[in-house]
């Protein structure tokens, strides 16, 4: 095999959900892996459900996981004259004929088959007749009635299907539209695919697939049948396991990268290790170790490796992303110093983005707004004198870094005889207007010293009008 080529077929009737996003990946990876081709190919023969909203929705998705492809996106739709010559030049060499049985025709042939014990298939009537294309005819192709057709897999071994259990079906309607087996198949021969990496619900269709690239003399690809992903009740993934779509992890604050590593971890394996940054996985992927197992879908493992994936960036790196989950707060932040600063801060305890800019809330206020049960308990009106001394040590640093900072705090404890929790709290308060936050320096060097002290003062104030 020369070059490596793959694709992603998505049909556009939807978003792109995640068990597309997996095959999408299984086959973007090991294109990258081989400097291979990664084609996209829109499947909308669906005419009726395909949009542009979802087409849009599933590049919008795609872009966003940083899934890129080389050539397309292609449109079946805009393919109808490549599926008929290919379907003409089958007729022509004895492979395919014109069919006008009717459909209660074809059904009554099933169910008198289904009366024998027998498989309900068409019986072939029209196989010899040498009928003409008319307004009522469908093509069909000629498939062997003995033998046996092996769909040979990477992920599932050698599959055998009775060719006698496998009707002469349509491959083209009627109306001149071509079925979906004969337009994948004539799609990859014409693009040139040779690797086909795809979810299990397919292998019924291969030997179906596989008489056809026969019946036009082309070699068959590599076909790898990936298990479906599952829920945790080991139920095929839906709606009520929680979010389907890409986009929608994506407004629950997940990064792409993390979302990525889970996905290709749900049906493939690199010993026992468990985080993967993007290159790791171009390096490492391979299809040997694609699973034959269902992957169980668990939001927990997602949560814990987007988290790492947090922890794991540069402060820059996250900025981008988080800002609009800022501005859904209503916060108009840019992807700067200060942001960063705050990132630095909340990267230890976020699990998303979205837990990261409800952290973030607070630095980017003007007036604090303190907690009820927060400030009956940590600014009492004795709590003024404490709140100013600290704000006139800080104040007066012209370095503010922690090391500084701790030689202050050091001091206000000598004087107090105060246990650092005793006047951090209070701070803690003074600054968040609650009683959970980042550490007490880093918060304030993300702060800045300015506003910092300001709202120590602000606090006091409160306080002293308490009293």
């Amino acid at each position: 095999m020369d070059t490596i080529i793959t694709r992603f077929p998505p049909s556009p009737t939807g978003y792109l959900h995640i068990g597309g996003a997996r095959t999408a990946l299984f086959n973007w990876l090991w294109a990258r892996k081989n400097a291979g081709r990664f084609v996209l190919r829109i499947e909308d023969t669906d005419e009726a459900r395909s949009t542009k909203e979802s087409v849009d929705a599933i590049l919008e998705s795609m872009d966003w996981l940083g899934i890129d492809w080389d050539d397309g996106p292609y449109f079946q739709t805009q393919r109808h004259d490549i599926y008929a010559e290919h379907i003409d030049r089958l007729i022509e060499q004895g492979h395919a004929y014109h069919c006008d049985c009717t459909p209660e025709e074809v059904d009554a042939m099933r169910e008198e088959a289904k009366a024998k014990g027998l498989k309900p298939m068409y019986n072939g009537k029209c196989r010899n007749r040498g009928l003409k294309k008319s307004d009522n005819t469908v093509v069909r192709l000629k498939t062997p009635d003995t033998g046996v057709t092996i769909v040979d897999d990477v992920v599932k071994g050698s599959t055998v299907f009775q060719n006698s259990e496998i009707d002469d079906f349509i491959i083209q309607r009627s109306s001149g539209m071509a079925m979906y087996n004969l337009a994948v198949v004539v799609d990859d021969i014409t693009m040139g695919i040779n690797t086909i990496i795809r979810g299990d619900d397919h292998l019924v269709n291969t030997p179906k697939q596989i008489l056809i690239y026969q019946a036009l003399g082309a070699p068959l690809p590599v076909f790898g049948h990936v298990p479906m992903v599952l829920g945790a009740d080991k139920a095929r993934l839906s709606k009520r396991h929680g979010a389907m779509s890409v986009g929608e992890y994506k407004k629950m604050g997940f990064l792409a990268d993390a979302l990525i590593n889970y996905l290709v971890r749900l049906g493939w394996s690199h010993g026992d290790q468990e985080f993967f940054e993007r290159h790791e996985l171009v390096e490492k992927f391979d299809l040997e170790h694609l699973g034959r197992s269902a992957g169980m879908f668990d939001m927990d493992k997602l949560y814990a490796l987007n988290a790492k994936h947090i922890q794991k960036k540069k402060p820059v790196e996250i900025g981008d992303d988080l800002v609009p989950h800022l501005a859904d707060l209503g916060i108009d932040a840019t992807n700067d110093a200060f942001t960063q600063g705050v990132i630095e801060t909340l990267q230890p305890r976020s699990r998303t983005l979205v837990e990261m800019a409800q952290g973030a809330a607070f630095y980017y206020k003007d007036e604090i707004e303190f907690e009820e049960k927060a400030a009956k308990k940590f600014l009492l009106p004795e709590s003024a004198g404490l709140l100013n001394k600290c704000a006139d040590a800080l104040e007066g640093l012209a370095d503010f870094s922690q090391q500084a900072q701790e030689e202050v705090f050091k001091q206000i404890m000598e004087e107090t005889k105060l246990g650092f929790g005793k006047i951090a709290q209070p701070l803690r308060v003074a600054v968040t207007g609650t009683t959970v936050s980042p550490g007490i320096f880093e918060m304030f060097i993300a702060l800045g010293k300015e506003k910092t002290v300001q709202r120590i003062r602000k606090a006091a104030q409160f306080c002293a009008a308490r009293g």
